[in-house]
């Protein structure tokens, strides 16, 4: 088990080398000078060639492409991702923590949502297969996959909100603030885990050790709950894990549908204004969330498989 972890750990340090090189180098590939949207986004009243030099120079632009990413990638280690060019009075690291709480706040919730409503629904659909319910949850489940998660939350936003007003249509501060953006994030996933789940207890009820256990003579509740459910749970973990930056990222939508002062609220605010330290610092952050989260789920889910460690062994 020690030598698979630090081989997945060795794996991933090549692989978040390239996140950051290929994010350093879309945002350098944008045609506008990075020196020229500071001094606009500063509010200067006359750009000048002379002031485009000196903020070149004060931003480090005149070096060679290989020596302001190596630079760049050793600031990052050290967590300072510059300023923003907004106000240079803040850091971007001092932004992003900011508004990062709200995030997780939100992501967390919406998690809770996915797990407590998939897999109870998940696991009926595929004891009551074929039936009325499974019928409807796979019809709801086909339409909330294809809808986009902007016009999901307008939707709630205009019937639960306006017509019935029983929540705030945007804002933050409370948990009835939190309950519709939450729900609007976690409806897709709600429906893609309600499907594998459902999927992976057909399949599991399909197996060999399912007809010896009923041969034994145990009680079909404790086969489906103690051993079906256990084992469909096994491939869920990595594709949960997985979720959760996913939801950190799907936030970015969402929060601006809702204006909920997260971190997605603030990287659309620096598309908007060009503020490409914060675009850099949230791109390489989602990225290194992907990567760290399904090494974590991908260990987990080796630990908890004795089949895997069968294989790989």
């Amino acid at each position: 088990m020690k030598n698979y972890i630090i081989k997945r750990c060795l794996i991933a340090i090549p692989l978040l080398m390239c996140i950051s090189f290929f994010c350093f180098v879309f945002i350098n590939l944008i045609p506008s000078d990075p020196a020229e949207v500071a001094l606009r986004v500063r509010q200067t009243p006359v750009i000048t060639e002379e002031a485009i030099l000196q903020i070149r120079e004060e931003l480090g632009l005149n070096d060679p492409f290989l020596i302001r990413y190596v630079r760049w990638l050793g600031d990052c280690l050290r967590f300072d991702f510059g300023v923003s060019y907004v106000n240079p009075a803040r850091t971007v690291l001092g932004e992003i923590g900011r508004c990062l709480p709200a995030t997780i706040q939100l992501a967390g919730f919406s998690l809770i949502f996915v797990i407590i409503l998939s897999l109870p629904i998940g696991f009926f659909c595929a004891i009551y297969k074929d039936s009325l319910f499974d019928r409807i949850v796979r019809s709801v489940v086909f339409m909330t996959t294809a809808m986009p998660a902007y016009w999901i939350g307008l939707l709630l936003m205009w019937l639960i909100s306006i017509k019935f007003d029983l929540l705030p249509t945007s804002g933050s501060g409370t948990i009835k603030h939190l309950v519709l953006p939450a729900f609007t994030i976690s409806l897709t996933y709600i429906s893609t885990y309600i499907r594998l789940i459902r999927n992976n207890i057909l399949d599991n009820m399909k197996e060999d050790y399912v007809l010896y256990e009923k041969a034994r003579g145990l009680k079909e509740r404790t086969i489906l709950i103690n051993h079906v459910l256990k084992n469909s749970l096994h491939t869920c973990i990595v594709a949960i894990g997985m979720s959760i930056p996913q939801l950190i990222s799907g936030t970015i939508v969402v929060e601006n549908v809702f204006a909920w002062p997260g971190v997605g609220k603030l990287c659309i605010a620096a598309i908007f204004n060009r503020d490409y330290p914060i675009i850099q610092a949230y791109v390489l952050m989602i990225g290194t969330l992907f990567v760290v989260f399904n090494l974590i789920f991908d260990v987990i889910q080796y630990i908890t498989d004795p089949r895997l460690r069968r294989d790989v062994n």
